[in-house]
C-alpha cells in the first residue's frame, strides 16, 4: 500500500504541504476552511491531491486524509481542527509552515496579507496585553508571582475555553506578537504557564 504522506519533488509531506497551506491562508489567526486549503495544495504541489483519473479535479477527501495526519501527535500535531470543516495552526505547525515557506519554487510566499480587521485586532490586543497584571509583573521582575488565573486572563482564556480553543488562542497571541519587542518574552513565559497549569 502506498504511504499517503510520501516525499514529491518539494520534499514535503503530504501533512506538510497541508500545514503550509493553511499557513499561506492566515491560518495562524483565523481558523481556514478546507476547501480553500485544497485549492492552495493544488498551487504548492500540482496534481498532488487530484483525483486519479480526473487529473484537473482536487480530490477533497485526499486532503481530508492529510489534513487528518496533520494533527497526530506522531506527525508533529501541525494543525489543530476547528468546527466541522476549519483548521486552524498549532505553535509547532507555526514554526514547521514558516521554515517550509522559503523552500517553495516560484511562489512567493510573501504574500499573505493582513486584513485591516486583523490589523485593528493586534493594535486593540496588543494595548490590553501590555495593561494586564500578568504582563505588568513580567516587567517588574516578578514573573514567578504570576498566577496561572493571571496567565489565562493575559490571553482571555477562562474556565469555559477549552482545549482546542485555548490553544486557539494562545497560537494566535504568539503569532502576531512573539516576535514583539515588549510582548515577545512575555508571551512565550505565559503561554507555557498557561499550558502546563502553572506546573513548571
Amino acid at each position: 500500500m502506498k504511504e499517503r504522506s510520501t516525499k514529491a519533488q518539494n520534499g514535503l509531506s503530504n501533512h506538510e504541504v497541508v500545514t503550509l497551506a493553511v499557513y499561506l491562508l492566515g491560518g495562524d489567526t483565523k481558523p481556514v476552511d478546507t476547501e480553500d486549503i485544497a485549492v492552495k495544495t493544488n498551487e504548492i504541489a500540482t496534481a498532488r491531491f487530484t483525483r486519479r483519473k480526473y487529473r484537473d479535479q482536487i480530490n477533497l477527501g485526499n486532503v481530508r486524509w492529510a489534513l487528518w495526519d496533520a494533527k497526530k501527535p506522531k506527525n508533529g500535531a501541525y494543525l489543530l481542527e476547528v468546527g466541522k470543516d476549519d483548521w486552524q495552526l498549532t505553535e509547532a505547525g507555526l514554526k514547521v509552515a514558516k521554515s517550509g515557506a522559503g523552500n517553495l519554487e516560484g511562489m512567493d510566499s510573501s504574500g499573505r496579507t493582513v486584513s485591516a480587521r486583523d490589523r485593528q485586532w493586534q493594535r486593540n490586543e496588543r494595548g490590553r496585553m501590555l495593561s494586564t497584571e500578568a504582563f505588568v509583573k513580567i516587567q517588574n521582575g516578578a514573573a514567578d508571582t504570576v498566577t496561572t488565573r493571571e496567565a489565562e486572563e493575559f490571553f482571555r482564556i477562562d474556565a469555559y475555553v477549552t482545549n482546542n480553543s485555548r490553544e486557539q488562542k494562545i497560537t494566535r497571541a504568539l503569532s502576531a506578537f512573539g516576535n514583539d519587542e515588549e510582548l515577545g518574552t512575555a508571551i512565550k513565559l505565559l503561554a507555557e504557564k498557561v499550558r502546563t497549569g502553572g506546573k513548571q
